[in-house]
């Protein structure tokens, strides 16, 4: 009945709640976490601009609006992602498969792989760094004397 139309995770009403609620709460999400107002001082008081817009309301009223451009599209995407398991289980691939590779997996992989390359990075600029330190000069410059 209705209970069992609700609870059946490959089923069409599961899954546009589930969407649904995803593309709520990530607006929520950024509602709580970015704030237009904040940024526009941050840019201002560290001498930055948007080109063509005013600082101070007018940046604020403009971040404001293009957050909420961008929110929608990303929000669906993130609700395709979600319920993508489902879509290829009814393609006939295998549950397990679709779940392993599933939308939540994926998210998580490919965030650790991109948390793991900027720490690779960070460390091969250190290196760079300390390399330059220990010399006492500028690679790749001849010392050149004045005199």
């Amino acid at each position: 009945g209705f209970a069992a139309a609700f609870t059946n995770i490959q089923g069409f009403w599961y899954n546009f709640v589930f969407a649904l609620l995803i593309i709520v709460f990530t607006y929520f999400y950024t509602a709580i976490t970015i704030n237009p107002n904040q940024m526009a001082e941050d840019m201002k008081k560290n001498n930055g601009f948007i080109p063509g817009v005013k600082p101070g309301k007018r940046t604020a009223d403009f971040i404001d609006q293009i957050m909420s451009r961008i929110t929608l599209p990303g929000s669906m995407f993130l609700a395709f992602v979600a319920i993508m398991p489902a879509i290829v289980g009814h393609i006939g691939v295998s549950s397990q498969f679709a779940q392993f590779y599933g939308g939540t997996s994926l998210l998580i992989l490919v965030g650790v792989v991109l948390d793991t390359l900027q720490q690779i990075e960070s460390h091969l600029l250190m290196r760079h760094y300390d390399g330059l330190t220990k010399s006492g000069r500028i690679k790749g410059r001849s010392s050149i004397s004045m005199g």
